[in-house]
């Protein structure tokens, strides 16, 4: 009978180390001008830890160019990273632009539409 994990919750401590070692590494340590101003949503690891889906938004500049940015970055962030996670395995990152910001503030203008809609007609 196989053993379970005295740590089943270990992918999800190590994704949020590394969305704060990322969020660290980016904002700090990488030049790149066409990155401006990344938060690092969140983080999914794989379950062998060999990949990493890192999901951000952008406050300032164009996500594309951000994405193409970061993912270029992709190995110095990695090596930022290995210096400072104590894992044997120290997953290759996919930078992913993450759209939820965006989607949540459409929904929202729609709402407030059709509530002043709602309210003129009353």
């Amino acid at each position: 009978m196989r053993k379970k994990s005295s740590t089943p919750n270990r992918g999800f401590r190590v994704a949020d180390q590394i969305q704060r070692d990322l969020s660290e590494l980016i904002a700090r340590e990488l030049k790149d001008p066409r990155v401006g101003m990344v938060t690092v949503q969140n983080v999914e690891v794989s379950p062998d830890y060999a990949h990493a889906k890192v999901f951000f938004s952008v406050l300032v500049g164009d996500p594309e160019e951000a994405q193409e940015a970061l993912n270029q970055a992709a190995g110095f962030l990695r090596n930022g990273l290995f210096k400072r996670l104590m894992i044997h395995t120290v997953p290759t990152l996919h930078f992913q632009f993450d759209r939820t910001t965006e989607r949540a503030s459409d929904m929202n203008a729609l709402i407030a539409k059709a509530v002043s809609s709602r309210a003129k007609d009353d």
